[in-house]
């Protein structure tokens, strides 16, 4: 699929949610894929990317950056707090703001730096154990006490159980946002972003719909 038909398809969503096209942000996410496959994507004029990693982020964006202007990257893996001044000087974004150890670390190099990357509070939906994220009953809190350390929230992020309709997770990402006077929702991928557009997605994040399966070395 190409990225002209992944646009389309944001569009037909939108529109039929009574959504502007524009409003959805598609994050191109370049993840395990061979730099050639990304800069094609960056050869078609599109500037806006996701990384799971700091370090794959930083062996191939600072480099990209040289050649192509006005990249916005979003960091949207797990981010360990010793990795944190990293991202915030590589990434436009971070949508895993997931624990109050990391928000005071990012909150003290955001003073440090005098910049900040837009965040996203992840929100473990699902309340699996295995997976990153505020739970739903600690989000309020949690983001209240971001907001005190002067960190820009921007909205909230999950990834919803493989094995659990996605319709059920992106409503409560998008009823905790909206209780909390949140407009960015980070939500869907390749497989379900036409559902999250329907419920309130200002963010998608598609990688294998857009490179073709990850390359893994």
């Amino acid at each position: 699929m190409s990225l002209s038909d992944i646009h389309a398809r944001i569009a037909q969503s939108a529109s039929r949610a009574g959504r502007e096209a524009q409003d959805v942000a598609l994050i191109a996410v370049s993840k395990v894929q061979p730099n050639a496959r990304t800069e094609s994507v960056l050869k078609e004029g599109h500037r806006v990317f996701g990384e799971n990693t700091v370090q794959e982020a930083a062996g191939k964006w600072p480099q990209f950056r040289e050649t192509y202007n006005h990249i916005d990257l979003h960091l949207i893996g797990p981010l360990q707090t010793n990795k944190a001044r990293q991202a915030m000087q590589l990434a436009q974004a971070i949508h895993t703001l997931d624990r109050p150890k990391l928000a005071k670390t990012i909150a003290r190099l955001a003073q440090e730096l005098g910049q900040c990357p837009d965040l996203f509070v992840q929100v473990n939906t699902g309340e699996e154990p295995q997976k990153a994220g505020v739970l739903p009953r600690d989000a309020d809190a949690f983001i209240a006490d971001a907001r005190a350390l002067d960190l820009p929230i921007k909205g909230l992020m999950c990834i919803p159980p493989v094995s659990e309709e996605p319709a059920l997770h992106f409503a409560l990402l998008a009823k905790i946002a909206e209780r909390n006077d949140l407009k960015g929702l980070s939500m869907g991928m390749s497989s379900d972003f036409e559902t999250a557009i329907a419920l309130g997605a200002t963010h998608v994040r598609v990688g294998s719909a857009i490179f073709g399966d990850r390359v893994y070395e």
